[in-house]
């Protein structure tokens, strides 16, 4: 049993090491990617990256469904959308502040409200059907036709205004220089892919191990099930968005940290859910339905905190992990 323990230890930290220098990869290549392309990070966030960080809790979720154990599906993804707020919004912006762009807040954090608001609706009778995943995975589509929209949109927006004539002749040799220079030494599209690929390859890989180590030590300490879903299960399938998002903020990617939490909750929501409950029809429990309105109450708070002044301060951040630490005690009684 001891051995068991310091066994399952070594592997959760090896996990978490390699997290996060998958993560640092991965925000590498995708930032990379966005400049390269003139696409707003703010985009790349919310597509690549949370399809990416959102991959263990589909892995996880479409798992249980394929064996008959769907309803930990939800656990784990009200779970991770709880904690991507809470915890890993909570935590990066008691860190540094986080700006937010006017268009999350207008758009995408009222859309994450309204297809949290559509699950529970759908599963008021106990169960998410085959028809339900349908509806969700429509809503998906429609979410990212609206992403094609605002990334063709944003580029021409901050397309930059031609410099007079004047200030193209004055413009020195050594500029010019120092202009080839750094274009020579930028990285190609195609290390940034592979940047890319492998740090998304070391999440997925690592994020498995610490969350099969995380269960094993939770059943060792005969931790119920909805418990480990909630919140182990949870955690260890957002460690990806934690991770990525820190790494993002500390580098001044603001925008790709909160599209990055924000794109998760509606991917998990729409994509993982949906696709769980087309591969099987998930019993949707009552206790699900109390944790669904508390992710709704999380996202309506983080609307609140983001349009007193468009951003996230430390002592909001503080809140948001308040918050988390008062619903952990009430789901462990």
């Amino acid at each position: 049993m001891d051995f068991e323990i310091i066994k399952q230890l070594i592997i959760l930290v090896a996990g978490f090491a390699l997290l996060i220098k998958g993560a640092d990869l991965f925000v590498d290549g995708a930032s990379g990617i966005a400049k390269k392309f003139g696409i707003p990070e703010l985009v790349i966030g919310l597509t690549i990256v949370a399809m990416g960080t959102s991959a263990p809790e589909a892995a996880v979720s479409i798992a249980a469904a394929t064996k008959g154990s769907a309803g930990i599906s939800i656990g784990n993804v009200i779970g991770s959308n709880i904690i991507n707020i809470f915890i890993i919004l909570g935590v990066v912006a008691a860190i540094v502040p986080l700006k937010i762009e006017r268009s999350t807040v207008r758009y995408e954090m009222p859309y994450t409200i309204l297809v949290t608001i559509l699950f529970v609706l759908l599963g008021k009778d106990g169960l998410v059907t085959r028809l339900d995943g349908g509806i969700l995975l429509a809503g998906l589509i429609l979410y990212i036709a609206y992403l094609l929209m605002q990334a063709k949109q944003k580029p021409q927006e901050k397309t930059p205004e031609p410099l007079p004539a004047e200030a193209k002749a004055s413009t020195s040799a050594e500029t010019v220089a120092e202009n080839t220079e750094t274009t020579e030494e930028s990285p190609s599209i195609l290390k940034l892919l592979a940047l890319t690929l492998v740090g998304l390859a070391v999440i997925l890989v690592s994020s498995d191990y610490a969350v099969d180590a995380a269960v094993a030590i939770a059943k060792i300490f005969n931790i119920s099930d909805r418990v480990i879903g909630l919140t182990i299960v949870a955690l260890g399938t957002s460690l990806p968005e934690l991770v990525t998002s820190v790494t993002a903020a500390l580098r001044g990617n603001a925008d790709l940290a909160v599209g990055n939490v924000v794109g998760s909750c509606i991917f998990n929501i729409l994509f993982v859910l949906g696709a769980s409950a087309l591969i099987h029809p998930i019993d949707c429990a009552p206790n699900f339905l109390s944790d669904a309105y508390v992710a709704v109450g999380a996202t309506v708070l983080l609307l609140l905190f983001g349009y007193t002044q468009m951003k996230i301060v430390r002592w909001e951040g503080g809140v948001l992990i308040g918050c988390y630490a008062a619903y952990a005690y009430t789901a462990l009684l």
